[in-house]
């Protein structure tokens, strides 16, 4: 199952005196602490141990501004299934910038896609969004990242949540540009 939206930006400006796009998102977030207040009863530590550490999960840029999707970066993600076919299993992807102090930011106006029903958590699945920029003129090239937040649910409950930055050396099933194209992260300007 894949999942890919072009999202439109105004700019995206980056370097020493980040604007009004790159402050981190509050909604996102919030929006994740409240889908984690929601569970009730955790999973089985077990359960959750097996999830977490499984190499079925992980998040990689699948697409990097290639000649035919110019600024565009896709973030792909894979998670295991508990192996109960009634669970649910969802995923939300988002992008982060590189300051010039080292750290992750998440670029906010919209990047996140939200929650994604990725299918019945009885095996493995992957999905992905894509986001389409348009880099500021005359600013410096940006390093961005991924991060693809995961949750298995049983009804209305999350049982587990994870959240995943990029990495490199994964085979993603569709959407790689070009084929097999797997990166941690993407330079865009």
């Amino acid at each position: 199952m894949t999942a890919r939206r072009r999202l439109a930006l105004p700019t995206l400006v980056l370097g020493a005196g980040c604007a009004a796009l790159c402050v981190a998102s509050a909604a996102p977030a919030a929006a994740r602490a409240s889908a984690r207040a929601q569970s009730s009863q955790p999973a089985p530590r077990k359960l959750e141990r097996t999830l977490l550490h499984s190499h079925e999960l992980w998040a990689t840029i699948d697409v990097c501004s290639p000649p035919n999707q110019r600024d565009t970066v896709g973030v792909r993600g894979s998670m295991p299934g508990d192996g109960d076919a009634h669970d649910e299993m969802y995923m939300s992807f988002r992008l982060q910038y590189e300051t010039a102090g080292k750290r992750w930011v998440d670029i906010s106006s919209g990047t996140s896609a939200g929650w994604v029903s990725v299918g019945a958590a009885g095996s493995a699945r992957q999905s992905g969004s894509s986001f389409a920029l348009k880099p500021a003129a005359g600013k410096p090239a940006a390093t961005l990242r991924g991060v693809v937040d995961f949750q298995w649910r049983r009804g209305g409950r999350v049982l587990v949540s994870a959240a995943e930055p990029t990495s490199a050396a994964h085979k993603s099933l569709a959407g790689a540009d070009p084929p097999g194209y797997s990166a941690a992260t993407c330079v865009i300007g």
